[in-house]
């Protein structure tokens, strides 16, 4: 068996190990890091609407995308068949209406498959409403997750404020300051037609440093987030003196089709060439899932990440 490496560089190289990579939580996926942002030809797991009991679940895997072009596909070295690729993340869409793990991977000649592990649950959004309500009273917003902006969505269906927002909360929201972490969060905040700032700083650590540069509004900045948010944020803020109320929005739990899906994909397709996780609460909910088909081949799982949450070895015996 074969491993699936990634170079700094953003190359594709194969050693011998299953390598696993993690990237920032934050987002939707958010990024993965600078070495590899895009994808292969394989997707199980389309996004689901949200339904209207507030849980975001992601149906059991269906579909295939089309394979990169062969002209601008690069050989796969030392492969006499296509490799498989098994990412344990939702699946997202770029502007081409493809997930990007699943196209970049494919220019490789590797078949990917995306698989959720995680599903989320949609908390106070009574109180959140209210408070999007009344603009006047923060100084401006922050946003460190897309699970954080699907749940302004969520309010604004729920409540029927799609017209006010769009007709007045929304510019006096733009006139204050409204931080995001990250391009793919950046992007559904600019859908909803806010205005954004910090999305470059990479993680929220350098987006604390830039709101104390730029910050000195006396009302507090709403921050919406989930039970798995870090602590770093609030508490560089709160150092700095600047005002912060955060309201926890969602949590985080176990995708309910992660068996389901898994016994699938190993049933069709075997044992991939590589696994790859991308949060540290992926790591935590599907590694006990794959354990017993990893037993037979591998005797351990080398985590490499570029994630705060560093490097680590997790047997699988």
């Amino acid at each position: 068996m074969r491993e699936l490496q990634l170079s700094a560089a953003g190359a594709l190289r194969p050693p011998a190990q299953v390598l696993v990579l993690g990237a920032r939580e934050s987002h939707r996926h958010g990024s993965a890091g600078h070495a590899v942002r895009g994808p292969p030809s394989r997707l199980v797991a389309p996004a689901a609407s949200l339904p209207a009991g507030g849980n975001r679940e992601i149906p059991p895997p269906t579909g295939r995308l089309p394979s990169a072009s062969p002209a601008r596909r690069a050989p796969c070295k030392d492969c006499q068949v296509i490799m498989k690729v098994l990412l344990l993340k939702d699946p997202e869409e770029d502007d081409c209406g493809q997930d990007p793990y699943i196209r970049e991977l494919g220019l490789y000649g590797l078949e990917a498959t995306l698989i959720p592990v995680l599903s989320f649950e949609f908390l106070s959004l009574p109180s959140f409403s209210e408070k999007l309500s009344h603009p006047e009273g923060y100084g401006g917003l922050i946003f460190t997750s897309p699970r954080a902006v699907e749940a302004v969505e969520l309010c604004l269906e729920k409540d029927n404020k799609t017209k006010v927002w769009r007709k007045s909360l929304k510019e006096k929201w733009n006139a204050k300051s409204v931080y995001v972490v990250g391009n793919a969060t950046a992007s559904l905040v600019n859908k909803i037609g806010l205005h954004t700032e910090g999305e470059n700083c990479g993680n929220a650590e350098k987006l604390a440093e830039c709101i104390c540069s730029r910050e000195s509004s006396a009302l507090p900045l709403l921050f919406p987030c989930g039970t798995l948010k870090r602590e770093i944020l609030l508490k560089m803020l709160k150092d700095r003196g600047i005002p912060v109320e955060s309201l926890t929005v969602y949590q985080t739990i176990p995708h309910p089709g992660i068996q389901g899906n898994l016994n699938s994909y190993y049933s069709q397709q075997g044992i991939p060439a590589s696994i790859t996780f991308f949060i540290p609460s992926g790591l935590t909910h599907s590694l006990k899932h794959i354990q017993g088909y990893l037993v037979t081949t591998l005797t351990r799982l080398r985590c490499s990440s570029q994630h705060p949450w560093g490097v680590r070895t997790v047997s699988v015996v």
